[in-house]
């Protein structure tokens, strides 16, 4: 099964035990458009799962190239066949491999934004999908939020952007990792269901050695009060 974002958009296969194109992936992408991208030619997508981060950056900026680095053989090579699908492959790199071994994997400082959707939840926490590639995908048993943030600092250039989707509860987590890294975070959007519903899901950018100066923006508001879709959401989904 092919999902597309919209109509003659970035199309994304499916598989069983593989996250399929999703609300967090998108959100953070958009959340990305943010920047002034032609100021960041190189990217790197940590943990990019099928792909579907790095390819929508590819697909709205052809002058960006994307390093993406996925732990499960299985969804890094749906990732390539997802950047073929998309005709971005020149552009998107997939590396297979741990995360947690950057050092290995890429040049240290290459990078001019990095970019992740992370494991969410801490071991033991959370209700985790059966499926073992899912719950992998989303419990910290093989990558923590500390690991992640590690990598970002050791491949963003100095002035470079990190950014990441993650769960509102781990803000306080989450701003001591990015410091602990070398980032300062510099703008947070919460994501809503609706305007009366608590946040389900926060966008962070940090700024590798930036000064301290953090910008809330107004909430990304996925519905209306009678259940239709938000003006901004049809945006995005070009509806």
């Amino acid at each position: 099964m092919i999902d597309s974002l919209w109509p003659g958009g970035p199309r994304f296969k499916g598989q069983t035990g593989v996250f399929r194109l999703g609300t967090d992936s998108v959100m953070l992408a958009h959340f990305a458009k943010g920047l002034n991208m032609r100021k960041c030619p190189l990217a790197a997508d940590l943990g990019c799962g099928s792909g579907i981060i790095s390819v929508i950056l590819a697909w709205e900026n052809p002058l960006l190239r994307i390093d993406g680095i996925e732990i499960q053989p299985e969804a890094a090579q749906l990732a390539i066949e997802n950047a073929k699908l998309c005709g971005v492959s020149d552009r998107l790199r997939i590396i297979e491999g741990d995360l947690r071994k950057h050092r290995s994997l890429l040049k240290s400082g290459a990078y001019d934004l990095t970019v992740s959707n992370p494991p969410y939840y801490t071991i033991g926490s959370g209700k985790l999908p059966s499926a073992t590639g899912l719950a992998t995908a989303r419990s910290e048993e093989n990558c923590t939020l500390e690991d992640v943030c590690d990598a970002a600092g050791y491949l963003t250039r100095w002035g470079g952007s990190f950014m990441l989707v993650h769960k509102p509860e781990r803000l306080a987590c989450i701003f001591r990792s990015l410091n602990s890294a070398g980032f300062e975070p510099k703008r947070l959007r919460f994501v809503q269901h609706k305007s009366s519903s608590p946040p389900s899901l926060a966008l962070v950018e940090a700024r590798r050695g930036g000064k301290p100066s953090l910008t809330v923006e107004a909430p990304l508001i996925l519905a209306t009060e009678d259940g239709g879709d938000s003006d901004e959401i049809k945006a995005i989904y070009r509806r």
